[in-house]
């Protein structure tokens, strides 16, 4: 079982800036992928970046170059940047955890970002 507890959301101006985490606990396998998920309101919850435990990075085409993602492994917590933020920025972050040695994955409660123009 692993526990995934998220921080950082809350309401931004477009432009500005916001800083995610996500702590995990409990059965954490060294062989993972840890990533952040949106859902706006009537959307489906889409892909907005992953990060292996071997660093490799992928961003959804939509925030490439605005939002970077980062882990720190001793504390088993992975960062969500999000700079110059865009009002379709708005949405429940959620944070997955997953690895190859369990056929589960994870997902935090969601923190809200709302972005007003």
């Amino acid at each position: 079982q692993v526990r995934l507890v998220e921080s950082g959301g809350g309401l931004v101006q477009a432009g500005g800036s916001l800083r995610l985490s996500c702590t995990a606990s409990g059965r954490i396998f060294s062989i993972n992928a840890m990533g952040w998920y949106r859902q706006a309101p009537g959307k489906q919850r889409e892909l907005v970046a992953t990060i292996t435990s071997g660093g490799s990075t992928n961003y959804a085409d939509s925030v490439k170059g605005r939002f970077t993602i980062s882990r720190d492994y001793a504390k088993n917590t992975v960062y969500l940047q999000l700079n110059t933020l865009k009002p379709e920025d708005t949405a429940v972050y959620y944070c997955r955890y997953s690895s190859t040695n369990s056929p589960l994955a994870y997902w935090g409660q969601g923190t809200q970002v709302t972005v007003s123009s």
